[in-house]
C-alpha cells in the first residue's frame, strides 16, 4: 500500500472503513517492525565500528607518545 493512500485513512479514520483501517494498521505495523530491526541491526554496526575506531586510534595515541 502506498504511504499516501494509508495517511489518507489514518488522517481521516472516523470515515473510513473498518477494511481500510486494517489495511493500514497492518502495513504499519510490518512498517514499524522492520525498522526497528534496521535500527537494531543498525546499533550493532555502530557499536562494532566504534569498538575498532577505539582500538586503533588508542594504538595510533601510544605510537605518538614515543
Amino acid at each position: 500500500m502506498e504511504i499516501q493512500k494509508i495517511l489518507d485513512i489514518v488522517n481521516d479514520a472516523e470515515n473510513k472503513s473498518n477494511k481500510d483501517l486494517s489495511l493500514a494498521v497492518n502495513e504499519l505495523y510490518a512498517e514499524f517492525h522492520k525498522t526497528k530491526e534496521l535500527m537494531i541491526d543498525l546499533t550493532r554496526h555502530l557499536d562494532g565500528v566504534e569498538e575498532l575506531y577505539n582500538k586503533a586510534n588508542n594504538e595510533l595515541e601510544k605510537r605518538m607518545k614515543k
